[in-house]
């Protein structure tokens, strides 16, 4: 009996020493996984080697309606616009502007301000891949629809009126510029899809349908804007009374003027970068 009470904790402290070390190496492992995980990616990402300010289009897979007809326009200064409309449910262009972030791998974003949908995409090559709620990789047969392409630099030359983010820089003559308490300068975009215009006077949204005729004649139509109210609104009330009376555009050198007749523009505007 003396024997096999020494042979059995003898055993069993031969098959724990093992144990013991392989738990510790799993371990160790697993600490240099969680570390690796963690590391800032160091060399190229998306966010250093892509060109991935612009503007991104789709039309993403919707369960209630024909789909959902997606813009996201990125910017330099880390802002974002995004515009969804749901087809054949709604003939609204619903409008969120906010800041995005950038992951410590550099490789997604997040809209921020956005908590009733998908806001993470992983930025690729020309194009975003959106992720589900989770921040996951969609799968299945729809995965390849998830994704916003973006528009074209030749579409986006310097005499391209629509699809550009024209930012305002003269009004009447004089220079306009970002005042303190403004979120972001004011700014227009001509939608070639839908003949829309939409864009932010100082303190409001606005938005309307437009027309082009040859000669560079522009119609403004239907034109309407949300009711906020703000401290300085002189210079929006200004501009939204001039937009009004615009009947033809010019544009040379990535300038853009917006004219009565053949008078002195009215509202000069620079292409956003």
């Amino acid at each position: 009996m003396k024997y096999k009470l020494i042979l059995i904790p003898t055993v069993l402290l031969s098959l724990l020493i093992p144990n013991y070390f392989l738990s510790n190496s799993l371990k160790a492992q697993n600490s240099e996984d969680i570390m690796e995980s963690v590391t800032p990616a160091i060399g190229d990402t998306s966010q250093n080697s892509l060109d991935w300010n612009g503007v991104y289009e789709g039309i993403l897979p919707c369960a209630s309606c024909e789909g959902i007809k997606t813009t996201i326009i990125l910017n330099q200064d880390l802002t974002f616009v995004q515009q969804v409309q749901y087809l054949g449910i709604d003939e609204r262009t619903w409008e969120t502007k906010g800041t995005f972030q950038w992951n410590e791998a550099g490789n997604r974003i997040t809209l921020q301000g956005i908590e009733q949908a998908p806001n993470q995409f992983i930025v690729g090559e020309n194009r975003l891949i959106q992720l589900d709620m989770n921040g996951d990789r969609i799968s299945g047969d729809l995965a390849d629809k998830y994704i916003l392409n973006k528009v074209a630099q030749a579409s986006m030359t310097e005499d391209s009126l629509t699809d550009v983010r024209w930012q305002l820089t003269e009004m009447m003559g004089k220079p306009v510029t970002k005042s303190e308490n403004q979120r972001e300068p004011i700014f227009l975009i001509f939608n070639s899809e839908e003949n829309r215009v939409n864009g932010f006077a100082g303190c409001n949204n606005f938005m309307g349908g437009f027309e082009l005729k040859e000669g560079n004649r522009l119609t403004l139509k239907q034109m309407a804007s949300t009711m906020m109210a703000c401290e300085n609104m002189e210079t929006e009330i200004s501009f939204l009374r001039t937009l009004e009376q615009v009947d033809n555009y010019t544009i040379k050198d990535g300038v853009l003027s917006l004219n009565k007749a053949k008078m002195s523009p009215l509202l000069v505007f620079t292409m956003a970068q």
